[in-house]
């Protein structure tokens, strides 16, 4: 490795037009200096770590996370850079690969043709490698890479980007299937957040279909209104203050058969499953086109999604994308046999009986049963609740920024004295205290 360093570092020196061993021009040391993000910086290289920290790289140095200064790399992978003198990380990604646990949520950096594996901020043993090694077919000098989880890609893969030429890489059968997305600029680096796809270049970046490279919506957009936290100037949506957890309402709130959970609040949604990478409040819309404004209850059965507004019922396929299934969306009472609205629903793992909640009364409805009705109404110790909520832990009622947990609907019920409200937290919610 130290060879290689070294060579590194004189190609480096080259390109400074510096010579090796000599101070930088008009004595200033060019590793003294840091990057300030928010005056427009082309990143090297995005990566989520195993814990869900994001990384920003350029040159030496590097931003963990979405607000904070920069540092130099070999601060945390201190492998990277022994002498101070690397430059630059090519690309980097966070493998997904469940099968294999020996690679799964460690960190691969490219630098020229070799591939550092990290765990833990620890350099896995045997490496670096070269990159045709541990990928082959996959060409060395990249300018990013991102991972594709099975279930988005067909198979687990990795995307390598090298001008427009994207070489997508099987890692099961470690083949590889070369395309060439001239449509998309030249990605110096690239990041999947919440199953979606970014392309970094410049200071802006564009988001992308992982398998056919295809960009909808206007794009470019400026990094520094999403990416990071810029300050005055810079910013969108309800970007400007995170909401505290004391404000917290929701309307409604489920997981589909995917493990994806959300919570609806007003027209925006937040995953709560994937709160290791960093929350964010989207418009509903982005996901549920046909859905504008805000949901009364939503609940999954199957693979299917159900989201009630009004008096009217959405269902949606809860394939990787959501699609709205022909004919709908269609009256309640059509549906579910009863009349909207409704404060909430929800559905208990397993099971096909919905709970539907009306003011201080929950019907249950047998979703198996053809014409769909209600079967049986019980009374719930509350006059009204925001959402419901029912896991393998049992039921949860969501009150404002409380929720109260039951073991079961029928306990929920029966209940005549109400269990101690528990708060709504910042580590679920993405919420400041």
């Amino acid at each position: 490795m130290t060879a290689v360093l070294l060579s590194l570092y004189a190609c480096l020196a080259l390109a400074l037009n510096a010579p090796e061993g000599h101070s930088h021009p008009k004595g200033e040391d060019p590793h003294d200096a840091k990057p300030d993000r928010c005056k427009g910086i082309e990143f090297d290289a995005i990566t989520p770590d195993e814990k869900g920290n994001t990384f920003f790289f350029k040159g030496d140095h590097l931003w963990k996370g979405f607000s904070g200064p920069a540092e130099l790399s070999n601060n945390i992978f201190n492998e990277l850079d022994d002498s101070h003198h690397l430059g630059h990380v090519d690309a980097a990604f966070r493998m997904h690969h469940q099968d294999d646990l020996n690679v799964h949520d460690h960190i691969y950096f490219f630098l020229d043709d070799k591939v550092f594996s990290y765990y833990n901020y620890t350099l896995e043993q045997g490496y670096p490698v070269e990159i045709q090694q541990e990928f082959p077919g996959v060409p060395s000098h990249l300018d990013a890479a991102v991972e594709c989880p099975k279930g988005e890609c067909i198979t687990d893969s990795v995307l390598f980007f090298k001008g427009n030429e994207i070489y997508s890489f099987d890692i099961k059968t470690k083949s590889v299937k070369k395309k060439v997305w001239a449509h998309l600029p030249n990605c110096t680096s690239a990041f999947r957040w919440l199953e979606h796809y970014y392309c970094f270049h410049g200071y802006n970046f564009t988001r992308f279909h992982h398998v056919s490279g295809d960009v909808t919506g206007t794009y470019p957009k400026d990094a520094r209104n999403y990416f990071m936290r810029c300050g005055e100037g810079f910013g969108h949506g309800d970007g400007a203050r995170r909401q505290r957890c004391s404000e917290v309402k929701l309307n409604a709130i489920t997981t589909d058969d995917k493990g994806r959970s959300y919570a609806f609040q007003d027209a925006m949604y937040i995953r709560l499953d994937t709160h290791r990478d960093g929350s964010h409040h989207f418009p509903i819309s982005r996901l549920w086109k046909e859905i504008s404004v805000v949901v009364d209850a939503v609940f999954n059965y199957g693979d299917n999604m159900y989201i009630i507004q009004g008096d009217q019922v959405y269902i949606y396929k809860s394939a990787v994308h959501y699609t709205l299934i022909e004919g709908y969306p269609k009256p309640l009472k059509e549906e579910l046999g009863i009349d909207g609205p409704v404060d909430a629903a929800f559905l208990c793992p397993n099971q096909h009986i919905v709970n539907v909640i009306q003011g201080q009364k929950m019907y249950d409805i047998d979703l198996a049963a053809t014409p769909r009705a209600v079967k049986m109404e019980r009374p719930i110790p509350f006059p009204e609740i925001d959402a419901g909520f029912c896991d393998a832990d049992g039921v949860k009622v969501f009150i404002g920024p409380e929720y109260y947990s039951y073991q079961s609907p029928m306990i929920l019920a029966m209940g005549k004295i109400k269990p101690a409200p528990q708060k709504i937290s910042p580590e679920k919610f993405g919420c400041e205290k």
